[in-house]
């Protein structure tokens, strides 16, 4: 069985990392899509599609199952975004995912899905760490290694904190 997880990565951290130690002990093999992929050097979105298969691919080898990463570029029709995901990516039995928009659109799509407790949320979440990684907090503690490498090779933090910047003298 193969199943299919999305997100958009910026970072993977240790919650998706979670999900995926969950959702490999039920599948054979695992299609991650990058969601997002065409979205990059934003506050947002700063990491490019190329630079999240790297932290995902080199996080997830540690698991027994074979796994493929695939951009998922973003599609502004929500009603075709199945086929659209389906023709990027290898077929999927299954689908993961605890995002509302995305459950309903595969359910109706007749696509099964899966769902899985949220880890540590409050601090597990994309918005948190590059708050903390523009802020210089702490957080390559709340990632997997292989994406502290990712990150410090492409220098993730001097970008985030350069494009969080703003050129204005608002106050």
């Amino acid at each position: 069985m193969r199943g299919f997880y999305i997100g958009r990565f910026q970072p993977y951290h240790d919650g998706h990392h979670r999900m995926v130690r969950e959702i490999v002990s039920e599948v054979d093999e695992l299609v991650l899509g990058i969601g997002s992929a065409g979205h990059s050097h934003s506050r947002r979105n700063p990491f490019t599609a190329g630079e999240r298969v790297m932290m995902v691919t080199k996080s997830v080898a540690e698991f027994d199952c074979t796994s493929y990463v695939v951009p998922i570029e973003d599609l502004d029709r929500n009603s075709v975004w199945v086929s659209h995901v389906r023709s990027m990516s290898p077929s999927f039995d299954v689908a993961y995912s605890n995002n509302p928009l995305v459950i309903q659109l595969f359910t109706e799509a007749g696509v099964e899905v899966r769902q899985s407790p949220m880890f540590n949320r409050g601090v597990l979440e994309g918005a948190e760490l590059r708050e903390r990684m523009d802020e210089g907090g702490e957080w390559r503690h709340l990632v997997p290694d292989p994406v502290v490498d990712v990150i410090e090779e492409i220098d993730g933090i001097e970008r985030i904190q350069r494009v969080s910047e703003t050129d204005t003298n608002e106050t």
